[in-house]
């Protein structure tokens, strides 16, 4: 079959303008991102070029889901989904007394901090504000706390995954662009710990300067064998962060190799505390087969559009008209985060990712900026994207499990400072990259 458009006739700016508007009337069908993405690349290759440019989709498919890399992502799921079903974040949450049991909003710093390690465990999002959800909101809202401190506390720590190594959403940015995601670990690091230590400073500042926010410290001191009996929740999951996370930075193992001893070490976890049986193994591995299935297809779909769209031009096209905006690489990155902060509130981060990175990671390298600086930035960004409404995933993950009474609409709104400190965090990162180490 012969192309039926004439293509360079028509020109790449109303050619953009009907691929983006063909994306949007899909989406509101309600067709998953992943489909529409792809029908549309099938639909540009074949009016454009014929039949004879579905081999280029093809091979562009098949280079991104060879990479030997990519198989981290199913491992890092399913250390999530077998974490979910053991009882290591409730003895790391109980853990996690030692450091806020003597502070006033307690219990809310303690969640921050459980939310760090559980992120420096598996790097999933999801799993961790649904367990956060489950073990520390019922407690805080038990012990009075602000209902709009606890929401936003367990959904902005439970979104730490995005940042704090490994993250997955670091390892699809690295096979994106191309760049070390070892390098894209060590440079995230100090930045995940800093939003972290936003919400402890943020949280200790309300609770201290409006008492009716949090409860006072239990005054009883906490006697030594209970230390010493919480201190025991810590040794495992310390444990399998310190082999995951050690391996990759002490040059011992890649991030795939490392992935697969974070699944050894939980599984070994789960069977040293006699809850591992073939029902979690199996239950572990379908939600693992759904999500990394979700993820393999959006970025199928993402990659034959990007493949497309540069076949015809476009991403020539984009890059001309960012690079036309200013002469100053800031207010270029500037325009590229408001792009994401936009695209963040309607589409999945994957989505994002895959779709935008071929084209924006050029043009940082062609600004002279640094690649993995930008991986560290377009994850912080994808923080913010996690908690904005209308679809942040963070408040339906809550949502499916908190009280029947706490609607999307209080949790959204609880949200509304965290999001702030992200967008404070964004703007860090990009007048200070140092932050990085880069």
């Amino acid at each position: 079959m012969s192309a039926v458009l004439d293509f360079a006739a028509i020109g790449i700016g109303p050619l953009t303008l009907w691929m983006f508007g063909l994306m949007v009337a899909l989406l509101l069908t309600g067709m998953p991102l992943a489909f529409v993405t792809l029908l549309v690349a099938l639909v540009f290759a074949v009016l454009g070029y014929g039949t004879m440019a579905v081999p280029i989709i093809t091979s562009r498919i098949y280079t991104f889901v060879e990479s030997f890399v990519f198989v981290s992502v199913p491992m890092f799921v399913l250390m999530a989904a077998l974490l979910d079903r053991s009882g290591i974040a409730r003895d790391l949450f109980d853990a996690m007394k030692l450091i806020g049991g003597r502070l006033r909003g307690g219990v809310a710093v303690q969640t921050i901090f459980v939310a760090v390690v559980l992120a420096a465990m598996s790097g999933i999002i999801g799993g961790e504000i649904v367990l956060l959800g489950m073990i520390a909101l019922p407690q805080m809202l038990r012990q009075g706390y602000d209902r709009k401190l606890a929401i936003g506390v367990v959904c902005a720590g439970g979104s730490l995954g995005t940042m704090v190594p490994p993250s997955i959403v670091l390892i699809i940015y690295g096979l994106t662009a191309n760049v070390s995601i070892g390098d894209l670990f060590t440079a995230a690091f100090i930045p995940g710990f800093m939003l972290a230590m936003f919400y402890v400073v943020y949280i200790l500042v309300l609770s201290y300067s409006r008492p009716n926010i949090a409860p006072p410290p239990d005054p009883v001191p906490m006697p030594g064998a209970e230390k010493i009996k919480l201190l025991k929740g810590l040794i495992l999951p310390l444990l399998v962060v310190f082999f995951v996370l050690g391996s990759i930075y002490a040059g011992i193992a890649s991030v795939t190799e490392a992935s697969a001893v974070g699944v050894g070490g939980v599984l070994l976890s789960t069977v040293l505390r006699g809850e591992f049986s073939l029902k979690m193994l199996r239950d572990s591995a379908m939600q693992t087969l759904a999500t990394v299935g979700m993820i393999v297809w959006i970025g199928i779909g993402a990659t034959a559009l990007v493949g497309v769209y540069n076949l015809m031009g476009g991403i020539r096209f984009i890059s001309e008209l960012m690079t036309g905006i200013s002469d100053n690489p800031t207010v270029i990155v500037l325009v590229m985060m408001a792009i994401l902060f936009v695209l963040g509130a309607f589409l999945d981060w994957v989505g994002i990712a895959l779709l935008t990175m071929p084209i924006f990671v050029p043009i940082i390298k062609t600004l002279g900026l640094d690649p993995v600086w930008f991986g560290v930035l377009f994850a912080m960004n994808m923080q913010v994207s996690f908690l904005s409404p209308p679809f942040g995933p963070a408040a339906f993950y809550l949502k499916s499990v908190a009280p029947p009474d706490i609607s999307l609409g209080e949790i959204f709104r609880s949200l509304l400072p965290f999001i702030a400190l992200q967008v404070l965090a964004v703007g860090l990162l990009i007048a200070f990259p140092g932050i990085t180490g880069r």
